[in-house]
């Protein structure tokens, strides 16, 4: 499985629309992370960034905030979203994710 994350200043972003980067992890099936990459995303507009994940190959998002509208285009490029994610480390958020103890709170996204 591949999680993306949206970074500002190595920390998850919470509205992923103005991140400076995404982290993709990849897992195993033993749940472990066993790579991460690093990208910069195109800019942002309507619809470009679930494509692009979805190019990457990316099987969830872990946002702390999202649009209902980008949470439908994900959901068309068959990723999982999560919102309501803390502002942690990606290494962080993917482990909680995968160990199933990951909180999340409100969506901070209000469009």
């Amino acid at each position: 499985m591949k999680i993306a994350i949206p970074l500002a200043s190595g920390r998850l972003c919470m509205h992923f629309g103005h991140c400076e980067q995404f982290a993709l992890l990849d897992t195993d099936e033993s749940n472990s992370i066993v790579g991460k990459t690093l990208l910069t995303p195109p800019p942002h507009e309507p619809g470009v960034l679930p494509a692009w994940l979805g190019e990457q190959g990316a099987d969830v998002i872990i946002a702390g905030g999202m649009g209902s509208r980008a949470q439908q285009l994900f959901a068309r490029n068959n990723i999982t979203v999560v919102v309501g994610a803390p502002a942690d480390e990606p290494e962080q958020l993917v482990a909680a994710y995968l160990g199933g103890s990951l909180e999340t709170g409100a969506n901070v996204c209000d469009h």
